[in-house]
């Protein structure tokens, strides 16, 4: 049986979070509480597999009583997020402090697609409440960063580079280990990384920004028809996907709503075969933490063409899904822990 606080202010998302998770016989909602002082309380309490916990609360606001969960209960915490600019920054900040992912605040609304949202949120819930949870480690921004607790792995100046496309597929607990990944490459990295991360439209921007405030590379939303540049990392908007088209002489950064029937926008099935078609044995292809198997089929073809292909190791993921889809496929040349994940991509850029 997996046990539930639920925070929220809104008596109506506290109904619609328990009545949803409860239609499975495994899950129950053993309290819920109206703020985050009474969330902490509850949470002490109970001592439950998984936490819902709204942002914004009276008295105390859900930031506040993440950092208390944290530091002195931690486990998963799965945040309610409107789908906004401000949402979005919060959420991200929430998912840095160590909450595992977010439910959007539009589950409470009737829509057609309201069955798939209760199936997602249960799906989460069962998932993480079963992984051994990690707190992440903080990623500082550039200008605070004095000494970094780890140095940035060097380019090799021995060797023939021979690849320089980097595309990146990650879901669930994506954000925390994509900034862990990206803080720890050079500022001369010889290649452009490509990145597909399931996230709706309003975080992708947000997301982008707080990349480029910690790395030394340019981070920025993908844009359609911008030439591909090393040094740079292009962030697949929510809901399009993310491809390259590679011309005579120059690469071109292609957004696109199509395939619309796609499960995932973006896709990293999409972009992993996109690299692939387009630059072959140039390519490195990875696969972070996430729910499912996206990215495997694309992963295929890279293999196919002679790129390579890395995977997040089960032990360091938040959700091992979408990197165990590809090691059991055998399509994973090196399985890799989050932390060294950075000199893996620096490494196979030689290989």
């Amino acid at each position: 049986m997996v046990t539930v606080v639920v925070v929220d202010d809104s008596a109506f998302m506290r109904k619609a979070i328990q009545t949803m998770l409860e239609k499975d016989p495994d899950i129950r909602v053993v309290a819920t509480a109206r703020n985050g002082e009474e969330g902490l309380e509850m949470i002490r309490r109970h001592q439950p597999d998984v936490v819902t916990l709204d942002i914004e609360m009276p008295r105390m606001d859900g930031l506040t009583a993440l950092r208390h969960i944290m530091m002195e209960m931690p486990r998963p915490v799965l945040m309610v997020s409107s789908l906004t600019t401000e949402g979005a920054e919060a959420t991200l900040k929430a998912m840095e402090l160590g909450a595992v992912d977010f439910i959007p605040k539009q589950l409470s609304k009737v829509s057609l697609d309201i069955i798939k949202i209760e199936e997602d949120l249960r799906t989460k819930v069962r998932t993480v409440a079963r992984r051994t949870f990690r707190v992440p480690t903080p990623v500082r921004p550039r200008a605070a960063a004095a000494t970094p607790t780890r140095p940035s792995p060097v380019v090799r100046t021995t060797g023939t580079l021979k690849r320089d496309v980097i595309a990146i597929g990650v879901s669930t607990g994506g954000p925390p280990a994509v900034q862990k990944v990206l803080s720890q490459l050079p500022a001369d990295l010889p290649a452009g990384i490509l990145i597909a991360q399931h996230m709706p439209a309003a975080f992708t921007g947000p997301f982008a920004k707080r990349l480029d405030g910690v790395c030394a590379l340019t981070v920025k939303e993908a844009e359609h028809g911008e030439r591909f540049a090393p040094r740079t990392v292009y962030v697949a908007p929510g809901g399009k996907h993310l491809r390259i088209d590679q011309k005579i002489s120059r690469i071109e950064v292609i957004v696109s709503e199509k395939p619309t029937e796609a499960l995932y926008k973006p896709s990293a099935n999409e972009l992993m075969a996109s690299v692939a078609e387009g630059v072959g044995r140039r390519a490195l292809g990875v696969i972070l933490t996430g729910m499912g198997n996206d990215g495997m089929e694309g992963m295929k073809v890279l293999k196919q063409r002679g790129g390579r292909a890395l995977a997040q190791s089960d032990a360091t993921c938040v959700v091992y899904g979408m990197p165990k889809a590809i090691v059991d496929a055998g399509l994973a040349d090196e399985i890799v822990d989050i932390d060294d994940m950075a000199q893996a991509i620096v490494d196979n850029l030689y290989k």
